[in-house]
């Protein structure tokens, strides 16, 4: 067992104004199986960076072995697998190596393989079991469900949940949390929160904390309102007998024989007027430290239009072919208001069936129909290719761009944010352009592909609800087990 302590860290990026970490403090137990989680752009991935030692920041950070951070670059993908993954690794391994691999659902057959021709979720596990081969670091995790179909990203929680070491892992998979750590550290708006339990358990004394809070907070609204007017008519009366202890009334008469009484009976109301006040300042003060660590989540706005008619699209025994990949005919018919998820394992062809309705030229048996004039958004699943300034691509793209900024907003984006090139984003933000775009887009039809990827939590259930008020038509692929078991009305298995 060894600790990792943090003291006073900061850190900023070159040309930003508001730093990452500011006096940043923690203890962390490296047996603990650690979930990190946060909004976008709050530090996550950095702060694996600085255990790494890929960053530097100004503060103290001790450590008792050297961190790992996955992914790390996987070399030439050309090469075959098993020197990819035992690149920098001692010799005679090879049988560790292949055990790791079978408790990730893989075979050793894939070693013989070039890198480049597994999947990407056979790489994302194949990696993954190279990354426990060294037991002498601290394994940091981020991000691994992103791709990863369903039952990858179970036999993944599988395999970390029975480890027999600690890690951190940066995952914004509510389910995938649950099934593997039993730590969570959350870096909240004003510092971060380290907790034993499961994500589940921890939002849920964050929702009753929130909770809480909101009440107090009203409350205390209710009685500063009450104590500001107490103290104004206090303040009123004070006033009135300070005019008549010198000599004038309202009435203009002058009482001179009753100053000395006037006089305490002044003193009295001040001193009285005073003890408001200071319980109005105590009051506001203790406001102020509510609601701190609540996550804003306002609601977001969809406009979508409406079909004519009931069926949008229609598949009839439809198959994608690939040469050497022929899937399983499925049939589905997509009606107005419904919301299919498209479900199955990495390669199953569930990105070239939405890229087919997009009208792409993809190989296929059986057919599809698609209702014409049909007007469609779309997410793609990668958002790697964003850069340049996101006004001008907003611009670009024909979205309203009041309307683009306010939802980006939404979504936690600083207005910093919209002065940088997006290349300079982390994925989340970049993914969150894209899904910016398409709620700016009034269409019949919504293809989102793997909308959730990197993504973080708050975002995903603003988007949760924002579909299940507006109920757009929408055919979609998706892993993340509870977004997809809220929203889909129904399921096709490919």
């Amino acid at each position: 067992m060894s600790k990792i302590t943090i003291q006073k860290l900061y850190f900023t990026y070159d040309g930003d104004h508001t730093p990452v970490f500011e006096d940043l403090d923690l203890q962390l137990d490296t047996n603990w199986k650690l979930g990190l989680v946060g909004r976008n752009g709050r530090g996550k991935t950095t702060l694996l960076r600085l255990l790494a030692g890929e960053l530097e920041g100004r503060g103290t950070v001790s450590l008792g072995q050297s961190c790992l951070r996955w992914p790390r670059p996987a070399g030439d993908p050309s090469r075959r697998t098993l020197d990819l993954l035992l690149e920098g690794v001692p010799p005679g391994e090879e049988w560790r190596l292949s055990w790791e691999l079978s408790k990730l659902g893989l075979g050793e057959e894939v070693l013989d393989r070039p890198f480049s021709t597994l999947s990407g979720g056979e790489q994302t596990r194949a990696l993954l079991a190279a990354l426990f081969l060294d037991e002498g670091a601290y394994p940091m995790i981020d991000e691994p469900t992103n791709h990863l179909d369903g039952s990858g990203r179970g036999l993944v929680a599988d395999y970390l949940r029975n480890l027999d070491r600690g890690f951190l892992l940066v995952s914004h998979d509510r389910a995938f949390l649950d099934g593997c750590v039993d730590h969570i550290l959350a870096l909240n708006p004003t510092g971060p929160e380290l907790v034993r339990g499961t994500f589940s358990s921890w939002f849920r004394d964050k929702e009753d904390r929130d909770r809480g809070e909101a009440a107090r907070n009203e409350k205390l609204k209710g009685e500063i309102r009450r104590l500001e007017q107490a103290a104004a008519d206090r303040k009123q009366k004070a006033d009135a007998v300070e005019r008549a202890k010198t000599g004038i009334s309202k009435n203009g008469i002058v009482k001179h024989g009753l100053r000395p009484y006037l006089g305490e009976k002044s003193r009295k109301g001040q001193q009285q007027r005073k003890n408001i006040e200071r319980r109005a300042g105590r009051a506001i003060q203790e406001k102020s430290a509510l609601l701190k660590d609540v996550e804003r989540a306002d609601s977001l706005k969809l406009t979508p239009l409406a079909y004519h008619s009931q069926r949008l699209l229609e598949g009839r025994d439809l198959a994608v072919s690939y040469p050497g990949m022929e899937g399983n005919p499925v049939r589905f018919t997509l009606n107005r208001g419904d919301r299919l998820c498209l479900d199955g394992g990495n390669g199953s062809g569930k990105s070239s069936i939405l890229r087919l309705v997009l009208g792409e030229e993809v190989p296929h048996t059986g057919t599809l129909w698609r209702a014409s004039g049909l007007t469609v958004s779309y997410v793609p699943q990668r958002a790697d290719h964003l850069g340049g300034n996101p006004v001008d691509w907003a611009e670009s793209q024909g979205v309203d761009l009041t309307q683009f900024l306010t939802v980006l907003r939404k979504l936690d984006f600083s207005r910093e944010l919209f002065q940088r090139d997006m290349g300079e984003y982390s994925a989340g933000q970049r993914k969150k352009v894209l899904i910016a775009a398409s709620l700016c887009q009034s269409a019949h039809l919504y293809l989102w592909d793997e909308p959730l990827n990197y993504i973080d939590l708050f975002s995903r259930m603003q988007i949760e609800a924002l579909l299940l008020q507006y109920r757009p038509t929408l055919l979609f692929v998706e892993h993340d087990r509870v977004f997809r078991g809220k929203i889909a009305t129904q399921v096709v298995a490919l």
